[in-house]
């Protein structure tokens, strides 16, 4: 096969129907797009499950004088100092624990102040009405339930907190977001296969008498095919790279530079270029081979050759 004649075909394909090749590249660019987006953002979102909950604690708040009062778990009193040091040892014994920070009711109140101490609640606050605790670390995040069991309504204990369950929140959300975006992913393939199938199509029938000719000469239907199939994956690659683009321009205007998110938001641990440049042949494979195989079945029963 000649791959002058191949090109020639290709080209004459691309600008007979130059609307539909333009709909069939920008279909398959949002839908890889947002194919890519959504991988980056399940890597981001593991990222970020892996950095926080490396960080979160357990934390075992312990009765104070106000609690006995207003606080059925308290109902027993304050938690005594023998108590405090039961807790601490039974803390140290377990496995699950990598270290226990103290917090006095002064401490708790001084970090309360400097978190909120402009709301109206703070100013009647006094460091007798905060609770005493026990920070803890867990060598695994997933192990709270061995620490509510152990000391959920023990004397002295108020309740056992786990820091964890605020996280699980906000990675759902996270997570329902990346769903919703892989849903839209899967219709706009959908209408990018529509488009490619009918672009490839069309320019079938208006190269009938062609491929007419063609046939009666003996042609191969793999040589009559291969135009057709060029040319769905040439739309589809430049489809595929302004994907790429799209993805690329995002994270160096909305991370790195531009909205700076980086810095801005520095608390998030952001996914490195390198997580990036990895999807990039995939996309780029998925935007060549998706549109060629569309067209290669298209064309079986099209063309019947």
């Amino acid at each position: 096969m000649r791959a002058q004649f191949v090109l020639s075909e290709i080209g004459v394909g691309l600008r007979r129907n130059l609307t539909m090749t333009f709909a069939v590249i920008v279909s398959v660019a949002l839908s890889l797009a947002l194919f890519g987006g959504s991988l980056l953002m399940s890597d981001q979102v593991n990222t970020m499950k892996g950095y926080w909950y490396d960080k979160v604690n357990v934390t075992v708040y312990l009765c104070n004088k106000s609690d006995a009062k207003s606080d059925p778990a308290c109902a027993k009193g304050a938690v005594t100092e023998d108590q405090k040091k039961q807790i601490l040892a039974d803390l140290d014994e377990l496995s699950v624990v990598d270290t226990v920070t103290y917090e006095s009711q002064d401490e708790a109140y001084k970090h309360y102040k400097d978190q909120f101490g402009d709301s109206p609640l703070a100013s009647s606050l006094t460091p007798d009405q905060m609770p005493e605790s026990y920070r803890i670390k867990l060598k695994d995040p997933e192990k709270y339930q061995v620490i509510a069991t152990a000391f959920e309504g023990r004397d002295g204990v108020q309740s056992v907190a786990d820091q964890r369950a605020t996280l699980d929140s906000l990675f759902e959300l996270l997570n329902g977001m990346n769903w919703a975006a892989r849903a839209v992913m899967a219709l706009m393939l959908v209408v990018a296969l529509m488009l490619i199938v009918n672009t490839v199509r069309v320019s079938a029938f208006s190269r009938r008498r062609e491929t007419g000719i063609m046939r009666l000469v003996g042609a191969s239907g793999f040589y009559i095919q291969a135009p057709f199939i060029m040319e769905a994956a040439v739309a589809g690659l430049i489809g595929g790279t302004v994907a790429c683009a799209f993805l690329i321009a995002a994270r160096y205007f909305l991370i790195d530079h531009g909205l700076a998110l980086s810095e801005k938001l520095a608390l998030i641990d952001f996914i490195g270029w390198d997580a990036l440049l990895t999807k990039l042949p995939l996309i780029l494979a998925t935007s060549l081979l998706m549109p060629a195989l569309a067209a290669f079945f298209a064309l079986r029963k099209y063309l019947k050759v």
